[in-house]
């Protein structure tokens, strides 16, 4: 496949900062970057993102940052974050970025682990969040603030993103070239980020990724999907990920305009200002789309809670025939266009209308929400890649396989380990290490250059890939049969009456889940049943009515697994489990062992000690 908007690439350096300058002056976009203050969209143009990266990176000179220093970064997506990042990028210097969720302690581990210079701050509510980490950090010598009224004034480190820009204007006035010269400098081989991975267990590794592990990542995207400068994109995923971020770059160096979205809670209003033609998304925010679309259409009573339930049904039995390679008849392509136009349509409409294709990443998506979606004409190519090796993979739309992760990019070596079936990956895409731990380095990337992804799986006859779950989340029961976790969870969330699940039962005698409800859905459910819903959410988790209500549809989901797999008892949670109290990542990945301490008592109730 060749896409016309990587023409010319080859003939400039191959480095992040190059790919998406060259395509801000080239597609001079009057939209190229866009955010929203308060009710209004502000655009910058391709011109606009350039100068500002180019103050941005002469003003950070002028303080003293050369190559090879670490530059820290802790905000929610905003443009700021991408522009001071590709500022960073072209000085040689390193990106350090930080999650918001991350504990203060951990904030002050990577701070000192990567020994970071400077700190950028996005404002007062990540300053009170962080401020306790940095004030021991002695390392820091600036602390530098997009938002110029969260400049503490106390502090002779700190100042405004303003300021920045203002140096590197006076920079430019005296050297016009300054900036030319300074990317004229980047190699491809340059590290150009550390990132810390979340950990499940033990303390963040520092991941080093070069500027060739990302632009291999960039050119094999480009390659494979078909992206277009006339996309319109919503950043909702944290830029401090690896996935988001590498989208971004994908995204610059496409054209495509990009709008960024700060918080989940603005996603909704987003969607339909926006009418994003392309957007990346985790099965999270898929499964919350898809039980408020079934809450609000069986809560519509009458023939219309009737005609929503048979569009379902049609769309799960049209696109599981189109998965399968079954032939569709006509009678039913004719229901699917009904359910299309009169029930569906209405889905095209939330997610904005213009939607060409989702891609989804992070953890598995159930085949029964990937079909509903599908059948709604909405696209879901779920893919895979993880912080130490970019993106490595993903369904492409005109060879998907639903549950799959998709086939290989170009010049991405994927493999199947014949020892335990663990997905291993070679190419210029995997990481140079992890920061100062060249042992726990060594256990991850092989003799043979292959980096041992943790992941189980297997490879279908087409080539296309499957993750089974998690090596270290693998369970074993009292009998010797071993439980994948993530499968079981990823049925468990099917219903709209679970929020979050968490498969449990290693050393016992039989699988359970630990369940946090989703509250209004569990309580209309119940009052639409006639079972009582009175009293607190922490009453409700012990009345027995309540927990097998829930234990019905878990059973019910399971039902299709092995007996061993199945889930027999479910113990009901008021709250959601959170990164605050130390049970979930940053990106909100279950702490396991962490929620087999917390809850022990309670997984030898339901699974038998």
């Amino acid at each position: 496949m060749i896409n016309q908007n990587l023409i010319g690439f080859e003939k400039i350096p191959q480095t992040i900062p190059h790919f998406c300058l060259e395509s801000f002056r080239r597609n001079a976009k009057g939209n190229a970057l866009n955010y929203k203050i308060q009710d209004v969209w502000v655009h910058l143009t391709g011109a606009e993102v350039v100068g500002k990266i180019k103050r941005i990176a002469l003003g950070l000179a002028s303080l003293g940052v050369k190559a090879g220093d670490r530059i820290a970064v802790i905000s929610e997506n905003r443009p700021e974050w991408s522009l001071t990042d590709l500022a960073i990028l072209s000085l040689r210097a390193i990106n350090v970025p930080i999650y918001t969720t991350q504990a203060v302690e951990q904030i002050r581990y990577i701070l000192e682990d990567s020994d970071a210079k400077i700190l950028f701050v996005s404002g007062k509510k990540l300053w009170n969040h962080a401020e306790r980490a940095v004030q021991s950090v002695e390392r820091l010598e600036k602390l530098v603030f997009f938002e110029e009224d969260a400049v503490p004034p106390n502090d002779n480190r700190a100042l405004a993103l303003a300021d920045v820009e203002r140096f590197g204007e006076e920079t430019e006035k005296i050297d016009s070239q300054s900036f030319e010269n300074l990317l004229g400098k980047i190699e491809t081989e340059d590290l150009a980020t550390i990132i810390y991975t979340s950990g499940t267990t033990g303390e963040p590794k520092g991941v080093m990724l070069t500027h060739e592990n990302f632009t291999t990542s960039i050119l094999a995207v480009s390659k494979a999907l078909p992206i277009q400068n006339t996309d319109r994109s919503l950043a909702v995923l944290p830029l401090s990920h690896i996935f988001e971020r590498t989208v971004f770059y994908v995204l610059c160096t496409n054209g495509v305009a990009i709008h960024f979205c700060a918080a989940f809670d603005q996603i909704g209003t987003f969607l339909t200002e926006v009418r994003p033609t392309i957007m990346t998304a985790v099965p999270r925010l898929f499964e919350q789309v898809y039980h408020k679309i079934v809450k609000k259409g069986k809560s519509a009573g009458g023939w219309k809670s009737s005609l929503f339930e048979w569009a379902l049904a049609v769309g799960q039995e049209y696109w599981e025939a189109k998965d399968s390679h079954k032939s569709v008849s006509p009678i039913l392509a004719a229901k699917h266009m009904i359910a299309s136009k009169l029930v569906f349509s209405k889905w095209r409409e939330g997610v904005g209308g213009s939607l060409r294709f989702f891609v989804s990443g992070g953890a598995p998506l159930s085949k029964k929400l990937s079909y509903a979606f599908w059948a709604a004409g909405i696209p879901i190519l779920q893919g895979y890649g993880m912080t130490e090796a970019c993106v490595t993979c993903v369904n492409r739309p005109e060879d998907n396989k639903v549950g799959s992760i998709g086939t290989p990019f170009e010049g991405i070596e994927m493999k199947i380990a014949e020892k335990n079936g663990e997905i291993l990956i070679r190419g210029r895409n995997v990481m140079r290490g992890y920061l100062n731990k060249p042992e726990e380095t060594a256990k991850v990337i092989d003799e043979e250059g292959f980096y041992h992804t943790g992941d189980v799986g297997y490879k279908d006859e087409d080539g296309h890939f499957y993750v089974t779950d998690r090596i270290k989340d693998l369970f074993k029961l009292s009998n010797g049969k071993y439980v994948a976790p993530l499968q079981v969870e990823s049925l468990l969330k099917q219903s709209p009456l679970v929020s979050q699940a968490v498969a449990i039962g290693s050393g016992r005698k039989q699988v359970g889940a630990l369940i946090v409800p989703d509250w209004d859905a569990l309580k209309q459910t119940l009052a639409d049943e006639g079972i009582s819903a009175e009293g607190s959410r922490e009453e409700l988790c012990e009345n027995p009515h309540v927990v097998k209500r829930v234990q019905r549809d878990a059973v019910e989901l399971t039902r299709e697994m092995n007996d061993y797999e199945r889930v027999k008892r479910v113990y009901l949670l008021p709250r959601e489990f959170s990164i605050e109290k130390g049970e979930m990542t940053p990106t909100l990945k279950i702490k396991r062992g962490v929620i087999d301490d917390k809850y022990e008592e309670a997984i030898d109730e339901i699974c038998g000690s």
